[in-house]
């Protein structure tokens, strides 16, 4: 009998899940708060579409642009402690040593197993830049394709969660409140969806986290047809 393949083991990627979410709710929220306001405030049908495209459009291309932005600063943050870490690795190896031990005995290292320890890592300056960024400056690494792909993904996830809440208003021959009301179904939906999706893919209840996803998505919403109700009565 051939041996079993190993398992593989599979492990959430917290940045991606992150700008999915991010891209996914800012847009749909967004959205569905100039659409409920428009309606409120007594917009015709071709003027509440035409808001809600330009505001798809212009919100896809900011929060993609912020992504990207914001992630190359991560990046460069990163690398600049980086190479003050090597600096101070070869100009103040005593210092540095010390904060290896520190690290090692905070874990509950001590005496000859700790000093073993410490002498190991010292000889391998990698594992011990590594050490030093994750546990002593508590830096992630960003890699240099990080900026680019988080622009990407949070870029089309707002498309994506823009859209949700249009589709009702692209129907021929379905009315202005109809229509609202049917984008405030699919946008529940949508956002019970990806605060599941997030349960999925980290811990906790699916029921809580969708809750939780539709209570905020859906207040969003409400605070926009609130602001039309009332431009419209006065």
């Amino acid at each position: 009998m051939p041996p079993a393949s190993p398992r593989r083991e599979q492990h959430a990627r917290p940045g991606l899940l992150s700008d999915f979410i991010l891209g996914s709710q800012d847009g749909l929220v967004n959205v569905l708060g100039i659409l409920l306001g428009l309606s409120a405030a007594g917009a015709a049908h071709p003027i509440i579409l035409i808001g809600a495209l330009a505001a798809l459009g212009a919100e896809s291309v900011s929060m993609g642009a912020v992504a990207y932005t914001s992630t190359l600063a991560r990046r460069r943050v990163y690398e600049a402690e980086r190479q003050k870490e090597l600096d101070e690795m070869r100009d103040l190896p005593d210092v540095e040593r010390e904060e290896v031990r520190t690290i090692f005995r905070n874990w509950g290292f001590e005496g000859d197993e700790l000093e073993e320890i410490v002498r190991k890592i010292e000889a391998k300056p990698k594992a011990m830049l590594e050490l030093m960024m994750a546990f002593e400056l508590n830096l992630a690494t960003v890699s240099e394709s990080a900026p680019l792909n988080s622009g990407l993904v949070v870029l089309a996830s707002t498309v994506v969660g823009s859209a949700i809440p249009i589709l009702p208003f692209l129907v021929s021959g379905v009315s202005v409140e109809t229509s609202a009301i049917l984008a405030v179904i699919l946008s529940g939906v949508a956002l019970f969806g990806i605060g599941w999706y997030e349960a999925r893919t980290t811990t906790g209840s699916f029921w809580r986290s969708g809750a939780r996803m539709l209570l905020i998505g859906l207040g969003a919403g409400l605070a926009g047809y609130l602001i039309g109700l009332a431009a419209h009565i006065y």
